[in-house]
């Protein structure tokens, strides 16, 4: 009789266990607004299956990453993202690859990943990297110079960058744990929004006079993502 106790404390237990660990699923875009008729419903979190018997070898081939991309641009960097728009059979898999080009001097300024951590190798060159805190720890900034085989890590929704401080070209290549990790690139996205957010809230907030968020504001803010 006692074992049966056990036994249904310990089934209660593991129910309860599943119960609190369960979990939404992550988005995998920035917003999916709901809406009561299915026939009006255009997107879901991710993409449609295709039937599994229907799926082939090209849906899980990319090729053309070891081809250097075009840095002639503003900030003198260029990123090219395999996620599942190119890779349809990354679908449900919570995984993108990225090839990330710096000219001399370049860099893929501060930016998040709202949807994924990424962790990244350099195979050519030397980058200057680094990310900052949640304003809870202080905003601390951690940064590291990277040589050739270097590896670093930026967790997940936090602000970071890459710097290539050499004379020469750098490439690097990047991991994300999310099919679409999505990028915000900070400067784009505050001086760039569309429509542009008051002058007045950004001039308060970033404690400058409002004439240069005017002049940032009407600045061309380039997206070095593809």
């Amino acid at each position: 009789m006692k074992a049966v106790h056990f036994l249904l404390t310990l089934t209660a237990f593991a129910l309860a266990s599943f119960i609190a660990s369960a979990a939404d699923p992550s988005p995998l875009q920035d917003f999916c607004v709901a809406v009561n008729e299915p026939h009006k419903a255009l997107f879901v979190n991710g993409k449609f299956c295709k039937d599994p018997k229907l799926a082939k070898a090209e849906d899980f081939f990319f090729s053309g990453l070891n081809v250097p991309r075009d840095t002639h641009n503003p900030v003198g960097s260029n990123v090219t993202q395999v996620n599942v728009d190119l890779i349809p059979g990354l679908n449900t898999l919570g995984i993108t690859l990225a090839r990330i080009d710096y000219a001399p001097y370049g860099q893929n300024p501060p930016h998040t990943h709202p949807r994924g951590s990424e962790i990244l190798v350099v195979a050519k060159g030397t980058l200057y990297v680094g990310f900052v805190s949640s304003n809870q720890d202080g905003n601390r900034l951690f940064t590291k110079v990277l040589k050739e085989g270097d590896v670093f890590v930026f967790p997940i929704g936090m602000i970071h960058f890459q710097f290539n401080p050499g004379h020469v070209p750098a490439v690097a290549f990047a991991g994300l744990s999310s099919q679409n990790a999505g990028t915000i690139t900070i400067a784009n996205s505050v001086f760039g929004s569309d429509p542009a957010i008051n002058p007045d809230v950004l001039a308060k907030a970033f404690q400058v006079d409002k004439n240069m968020i005017d002049k940032l504001q009407k600045q061309f803010w380039f997206g070095n993502d593809n």
